[in-house]
């Protein structure tokens, strides 16, 4: 019975990877993506207006944001400061991990300085920071320009810093930013534990702490975050081996495949049935979550490590598109140091409890609540592979979502059959091959579900550029049913009555790139906009000349109506009520 249960999980990582595309690598290119100069990322025009005043103008990169409190300006004539008055243009709100809530410009701001009493002569001293949608946070920036107000022209004065090769800037900025990043990856990691994927898994590890001697829990505890934090590790190599052979992949890639899926649901029920007291799979099965329990439990432990990787691909916690968005644009070595950061994250929790007395002072006393606990703890899990198998139906079609779940009876069936006696052996073996069939059939004459509902629109390129050369604004949402993020996005923004009337007043397209299942399409386009994960907002102004806006992974009514005003204002009313 161990052999069947590790067979089942080899399956779901072996079918995750049979179900990605194929090619010659040879023959695909692929440049990982790296951070523009500072230059290139913000280009500042400085004109000197007839008025006597000054215009800044700054064209802005793609997924590239200047701060609002990080300007600064300075006017000097003979030694003298000349009085400004900046006209600063109204700008985004937004969350940002480096200085919290701030306001800040993408594409363009233009800046208009009011000079009090406008000199002949005089040097203009220009400071500015900006950072970078997939994480880079670039240094405070000078630039000096003299002006000459007498005939209105602006040269600009070099800068030793300018002469700086653009390369060793970034990678500079880069490695500067690398423990800020490991931070914000070892915050997510922790946070990864309270995600509805991964609570079920670890709630049966601290179950088991309970009534467990010292040596034990601390033998146990670090078997677990080796399990975390090499299957972090391992994805990590995944993907930078993957990217570098020409393939678009992203975190969470893995629930593209419905046998994959399918796996995993019926890991899912075979845990559930477990812990409800009808199957009898090993002592070690409540505390492992895998069934994967022999010597002791420590392989079991090890593995439960490996199973709270797996289920966790669907969560994006706080902190980790940041810190993930970094990684992937890094070298191999930044990106696994990002990533192992993000296990130590997940796995701190449980070696806390493995070290710290008063920690688990926090949980109650061994005692028959421990049974009834335990089948509690079996309902999560047969929600989750209740949810999984809908987003196998999601991706193939209801016919083989009704295969899955008559191979789930059977593999139920075939496990509370498994006995010593020969002929119930036999018959357990039968219905576990027929699930395993199952499982693995689909239905020639389905495909995957559809999203686009109440005015959405399936996403495209050419669907893009002819509504931009119609002259009408467009939203793209990149998202998956296997996303518990982009769910929660939609379910509290995106699909409120609110946020539609919000689109339909401004009539902005609401175009949907459904990644459930893979799309290179949909790949190249998140690889166009440094992005290997979902979700990805993208906002397109009417005029198809003018670059888009990207918006945070994580969204509020406030930044989402912000966001759309940017790009098609209207008047006041609606925006003022959040």
């Amino acid at each position: 019975m161990r052999f069947l249960l590790a067979s089942l999980l080899w399956l779901c990582s072996s079918l995750s990877l049979a179900q990605l595309p194929t090619g010659d690598p040879g023959a695909i290119t692929f440049s990982q993506p790296e951070f523009l100069p500072v230059e290139e990322a913000y280009q500042l025009e400085v004109e000197a207006q007839p008025s006597g005043d000054l215009r800044l103008y700054w064209r802005i990169a793609d997924t590239y944001y200047l701060y609002q409190h990080a300007f600064e300006f300075s006017l000097e004539s003979a030694g003298n400061t000349i009085p400004l008055t900046a006209q600063l243009p109204e700008a985004l709100e937004r969350h940002d991990e480096f200085f919290g809530d701030v306001q800040v410009y993408y594409l363009d701001a233009d800046v208009r300085l009011q000079v009090s009493d406008a000199p002949e002569y005089a040097r203009l001293t220009v400071k500015s920071q900006g950072c970078a949608d997939a994480g880079l946070c670039y240094p405070p920036r000078t630039e000096m320009f003299d002006i000459d107000f007498a005939n209105g022209s602006v040269s600009a004065v070099p800068l030793p810093t300018r002469q700086a090769p653009a390369a060793a800037e970034s990678a500079s900025a880069a490695l500067g930013s690398l423990p800020y990043m490991m931070l914000l990856a070892f915050l997510g990691g922790t946070i990864l534990n309270l995600m509805p994927c991964v609570f079920p898994i670890l709630s049966l590890k601290v179950l088991g702490f309970a009534g467990s001697a010292s040596h034990e829990r601390l033998r146990h505890s670090w078997l677990y975050s080796a399990g975390v934090v090499l299957s972090f590790l391992a994805v990590a190599t995944v993907l930078i081996l993957l990217q570098r052979a020409g393939q678009a992949i992203g975190w969470g890639f893995q629930l593209q495949s419905p046998g994959f899926v399918i796996a995993l649901a019926y890991l899912f029920l075979i845990m559930g049935l477990s812990l409800s007291g009808m199957l009898q799979l090993g002592g070690g099965l409540m505390n492992t979550g895998s069934g994967l329990a022999s010597r002791q439990g420590n392989s079991g432990s090890f593995f439960t490590g490996v199973l709270a990787v797996v289920v966790a691909s669907p969560c994006t916690a706080p902190f980790m598109g940041t810190a993930l968005g970094f990684a992937i644009t890094q070298p191999a070595a930044v990106a696994l140091a990002v990533f192992f950061a993000l296990g130590a994250g997940m796995a701190a929790p449980l070696l806390l409890l493995g070290y710290s007395a008063r920690a688990r002072n926090w949980l109650p006393r061994p005692g028959p609540w421990m049974e009834t606990l335990k089948q509690l703890l079996a309902f999560p899990l047969y929600g989750t592979a209740i949810w999984l198998l809908w987003v196998a139906g999601r991706q193939t079609g209801v016919d083989t979502m009704a295969a899955a779940l008559t191979g789930g009876l059977l593999l139920a069936l075939g496990l509370w059959l498994w006995h010593d006696a020969l002929w119930r052996r036999g018959l357990a073996v039968s219905c576990l091959v027929l699930a395993v069939m199952l499982g693995l059939w689909r239905s020639p004459f389905e495909a995957g579900g559809t999203r686009e509902a109440n005015g959405e629109l399936a996403w495209s390129t050419a669907t893009v550029a002819d509504l931009r050369r119609d002259g009408q604004a467009v939203f793209v949402d990149v998202t998956a049913d296997w996303c518990i993020t982009c769910i929660a996005n939609e379910r509290a923004v995106l699909h409120t009555a609110d946020i539609r009337a919000a689109f339909a007043e401004r009539d902005i397209a609401y175009l949907v790139a459904d990644w459930t299942n893979h799309d290179a399409a949909i790949s190249d386009f998140l690889r166009e906009h440094r992005r290997t994960g979902i979700p990805l907002y993208v906002l397109y102004p009417a005029d198809p000349t003018a670059e888009p806006l990207i918006l945070p992974q994580i969204l509020t009514k406030g930044t989402v109506l912000r966001a759309l005003d940017s790009v098609a204002p209207v008047s006041g009313e609606v925006a003022a009520n959040f």
